[in-house]
């Protein structure tokens, strides 16, 4: 597609919100492109004025404006708001479709929905301006609004003053067909856990020091993968016992077991008798047949069969994990799985929106709705499932490549709120995280304004990289630079 812009506009912006409608279109000038844009930005005295005609390969054109008078916030937001409602106006003539978050982009919808209530607007004039200005369908205005209250509820005020720990276990069993994380399957990599998790452990030991020195207190400890559960009982043990000095004074601690095929008893029992309150059973859908197509390699009855044996093991809160919009599973086949789940009573549920990550072999094989309304169906089903049910939600974000441009929600029970997701979402507090792929990031105290700085520091992407690092030298002087940028960011911001 080839987007041409006049006026004060970054073309990535035009570009976000082309993908809700044109789902993998690349941006580059074509001779012969099979779509373009001409995006026409005026600033005018009250306001500013967009025009965009957008064109297709078979003669296909449509022409939208908009004015989008001066807002408080600046003249940058107000273009943006021009030049994106011309757009959506004109692809959606164009298509036929409307994309329910309507010209809102970015991961996180309820970001815009906190700053309406923080500045003083009601839940109704909040939800009123997502619909008007931004063309968000009252759904997802509402369920936007609705995070929102709900993140700010739980939020407390000593929470900015500690941290969270996020630990790595990036190997899994098998890999799905819609997967693209950097997670290990093969027998060769699968063998290098053992060492894997002693340089894990030496990194455990190093963090619980910074944090020890940084005064801070800890909120929650995320055990994440891949799939952590993929170590065995003996391997389990010795990594959650190096955890104690982190979990004995955390108010949360998680351990994502995922895959239903990969929980025992024995494992759960472990995890029980080191603190673990919170796991992860994942069955995704609970359709055999399409459990067999995305390459899971489990079964509809090895899911009921490792959610008892979490029940009895002591576990105190659980979380399931569904995937709307897979290919093959119709709405039907998804409120059957969701009616299925609320009967369960799980303390926690997480709808995930299909997402085509670029290396999954859907993306190669293009096996899926491009535009997703078998997976707005779905979502919308979940939605109304957990609220008649008593579940509510409290975190949600978007992914690139996500079918429909739709998002992924976690509901609770209330008073069941996985913690560590809302600071992670809300960006309150730092995270140190620990492992291969693993991503530390550092967050100040908000400003006047309400602004944080955030630093992100990357740990090596593959565990092989990771572990070379012990044996090639570089790991003390990594670490020694580690510890000093990290007192560095909270020294300069006043926060040690």
């Amino acid at each position: 597609m080839r987007i041409e812009v006049e006026g004060d506009l970054n073309p990535y912006y035009i570009q976000t919100i082309a993908m809700t409608f044109f789902p993998g279109e690349k941006f580059r000038d074509e001779e012969d492109p099979r779509l373009s844009a001409r995006v026409s930005l005026d600033d005018r005295a009250d306001g500013s004025y967009s025009a965009v005609v957008l064109t297709d390969r078979d003669g296909g054109s449509v022409r939208a404006d908009d004015l989008e008078p001066w807002r408080a916030d600046g003249a940058e937001r107000t273009r943006k708001l021009s030049s994106g409602r011309a757009f959506f106006k004109a692809a959606v003539e164009l298509t036929g479709y409307s994309p329910p978050w309507g010209i809102m982009t970015g991961v996180r919808p309820s970001k815009l929905a906190t700053e309406f209530l923080t500045s003083g607007f009601s839940e109704k004039e909040s939800a009123d301006e997502m619909i008007n200005s931004y063309l968000a369908t009252p759904e997802k205005a509402r369920l936007a609004v609705g995070v929102a209250q709900t993140e700010r509820e739980l939020i407390k005020p000593c929470d900015g003053g500690k941290c969270s720990v996020y630990i790595a276990i990036p190997f899994c069993p098998s890999r799905c067909d819609y997967c693209s994380f950097v997670s290990y399957t093969s027998p060769r990599l699968l063998s290098l856990i053992p060492e894997y998790l002693e340089r894990l452990r030496d990194d455990i030991t190093f963090t619980t020091g910074v944090i020890r020195d940084l005064g801070l207190g800890i909120s929650t400890v995320y055990i994440g993968g891949g799939t952590p559960t993929v170590l065995d009982a003996s391997q389990l043990d010795g990594l959650l016992s190096s955890l104690h000095p982190l979990t004995d004074c955390a108010d949360e601690f998680t351990l994502e077991a995922g895959r239903p095929d990969t929980i025992t008893s024995e494992k759960m029992k472990i995890a029980v008798s080191h603190g673990v309150g919170r796991v992860s059973v994942n069955p995704q859908t609970l359709n055999g047949r399409v459990l067999a197509s995305i390459g899971r390699k489990h079964t509809t009855e090895q899911f009921f069969e490792a959610y008892g044996i979490a029940r009895n093991a002591g576990i105190g809160t659980v979380n399931v994990d569904l995937i709307a919009g897979l290919p093959g599973d119709d709405p039907d086949s998804f409120s059957d799985t969701c009616e299925q789940i609320v009967k369960m009573r799980p303390e926690n549920l997480t709808v995930h929106t299909f997402t085509v990550k670029k290396s999954a072999k859907f993306k190669e094989e293009g096996v899926y709705d491009r535009e997703g309304r078998d997976a707005e169906r779905s979502v919308s089903i979940s939605s109304d499932y957990a609220s008649s049910a008593g579940y509510r939600p409290y975190y949600m974000y978007r992914q690139k490549n996500t079918v429909g441009n739709l998002e992924n929600v976690g509901y609770s029970l209330p008073g069941y709120e996985c913690m560590y997701n809302v600071y992670m979402m809300e960006e309150i507090h730092s995270v140190f995280a620990c492992g291969a792929s693993a991503v530390t990031k550092l967050v100040s105290l908000p400003g006047t304004d309400g602004y944080r700085d955030i630093k992100r520091i990357f740990e090596s992407k593959y565990p092989y990289e990771y572990l070379r690092e012990s044996e090639d030298g570089t790991l003390s002087e990594k670490r020694k630079k580690l510890a000093a940028d990290i007192v560095s960011f909270y020294r300069e911001r006043g926060m040690i």
